[in-house]
């Protein structure tokens, strides 16, 4: 496993000062159970992932990162709202890469909050400051937003299937590229490639109350429980969204060109927002006046947001962020190394089966912001 370089002592402690004080320190455990990180982030991520198991028992992976570990503390703990403060080794697999693959990471996770966009603006600010912490002179910052495409497709009035399925392909470019280059629609309900798309694909036929019988009495047999303690009407219904209707539709070579403008938006976040603004209906509105409020924050905060750089099309392999996002990056790193990011992940925590809590999150990676690290 290839190691970061190390990181000088003062450098580590300008690079964490911004987070002290900023909530309560936590420690999450290295292992996680492999299902739930795959449901939660993404079939994309295993890849990434290092994979254990003991004779006898489930599959975990070494934390790729701290945002599910955490939500699982904070559920459990049974608070409806909490700052938690972390610093720790995260572990991904680098492939062919010479990434390090164990890496220190530190961070702000935050739950709850009266004004979102407030939070939104204080978590990126630590962030910001952190990375600048490191001495480094180049430093950048990306913005975007998984929500505004979700309300661009729902102003579409699309096929609710059909919609789902483009909502649910934003972040993961292949599957976003079949969609906009007219390729065949995947495998109908009736023959569909996996178990689980064939339990979806059963479920979606089924009233919701003899899903959940279904599912609870699949769970007896094989003698199991739901991972992270979701509850079965939900998972239930997640299942059949996939297995559902829109197998078959397609966009029209219009509803194509449309969304290939709005993918195409980037620029200078007033002038990126204002095109948007232009694109959509009444919800990509809203979201937008959002972001102008979003950045008028970040600007109090001394966060350079005039000079950042907001892409339409910008998204996070991890599959649970759905609001807005950024990266931190450096000229010299290049874009595959950014020294800080994060976003909002609202639903991460209901559907783990909590009670549904906005929340948002950063990590800074010290040995990149640091002028004399570079990994």
């Amino acid at each position: 496993m290839r190691l970061e370089p190390a990181i000088p002592p003062a450098a580590l402690a300008a690079i964490r000062a911004p987070f002290e004080g900023a909530g309560t320190q936590i420690d999450v455990p290295v292992l996680q159970p492999l299902s739930l990180l795959l449901d939660l982030a993404g079939e994309a991520m295993r890849p990434r992932l290092f994979v254990v198991q003991a004779e006898g028992g489930e599959e975990a992976a070494l934390r790729p990162d701290f945002t599910i570990p955490i939500a699982r503390a904070h559920l459990a703990s049974g608070a409806a709202s909490g700052r938690y403060v972390y610093e720790g080794k995260a572990f991904r697999a680098a492939g062919g890469s010479d990434r390090a693959e164990e890496f220190l990471q530190l961070g702000l996770e935050a739950y709850g909050g009266a004004d979102p966009v407030a939070v939104d603006a204080e978590v990126l600010s630590l962030a910001w400051r952190s990375a600048r912490a490191g001495g480094r002179g180049d430093l950048s910052l990306l913005l975007g937003d998984v929500r505004l495409f979700a309300a661009f497709i729902a102003d579409m009035a699309l096929e609710p299937g059909l919609a789902a399925r483009m909502t649910r392909a934003f972040g993961r470019p292949r599957l976003l590229a079949a969609e906009l280059d007219g390729a065949p629609a995947p495998a109908p309900p009736s023959a569909p490639a996996s178990g689980r798309g064939r339990l979806a694909a059963l479920l979606a036929g089924l009233p919701e109350d003899q899903a959940v019988e279904l599912l609870e009495e699949v769970w007896g047999l094989a003698g199991v429980s739901p991972v992270g303690g979701r509850p079965t009407a939900e998972i239930a219904r997640r299942l059949a969204a996939r297995g559902g209707g829109g197998a078959g539709a397609c966009l029209t070579p219009a509803q194509i060109d449309a969304v290939r403008a709005f993918l195409a938006v980037e620029g200078r976040p007033a002038e990126a927002l204002a095109a948007l603004g232009a694109l959509g209906g009444a919800r990509l509105a809203a979201l937008v006046a959002d972001w102008r409020r979003r950045l008028e924050a970040l600007e109090q905060l001394a966060v350079p947001a005039a000079d950042a750089w907001f892409g339409a099309g910008f998204g996070r392999a991890f599959g649970y962020y759905d609001g807005p996002l950024f990266e931190v990056r450096s000229t010299a790193l290049g874009a595959d190394r950014p020294l800080a990011a994060g976003g909002r992940y609202d639903g991460l925590v209901a559907r783990l089966g909590g009670a549904a809590t906005g929340a948002v999150g950063c990590m800074v990676r010290p040995a990149r912001a640091c002028l004399e690290g570079g990994e």
